[in-house]
């Protein structure tokens, strides 16, 4: 089984940037993709941000031109940097995991609030 590990969020004024990083530890042979997505009070959890291994990406169009995943196949460990972060980013990041058969992989969440 996979493990996610989501770390860097935080609180921050809107303007700010953090970044995301997501440790991928276990049996993580053949992933070929990992993404973030986020789920906001009320809110239905959606896409913000997805890497395949062959370097593909796609974007939440929310998210583009702001947000940029990026990967270290080293470090098995995915990166999402936000950049101009708007109150309504404010949400519970997650992070997610999935080859190309069986069930994705998702970490526990961390939290980004952006103040006004």
């Amino acid at each position: 089984q996979v493990q996610l590990v989501e770390s860097g969020g935080g609180l921050v004024q809107a303007g700010g940037s953090l970044r995301l990083s997501c440790a991928a530890s276990g049996s993580i042979f053949s992933i070929s993709a990992m993404g973030w997505y986020r789920q906001a009070p009320g809110k239905q959890r959606e896409l913000v941000a997805v890497l395949t291994t062959g370097g593909n990406t796609n974007y939440a169009d929310s998210a583009k031109g702001r947000f940029t995943i990026s990967r270290d196949n080293a470090k098995n460990t995915v990166y999402l940097q936000m950049n101009s972060l708007k109150p309504e980013d404010t949400a519970v990041y997650y992070c997610n995991a999935r080859r190309n058969w069986g069930a994705p992989y998702w970490g526990q969440g961390t939290q980004v609030t952006v103040s006004s």
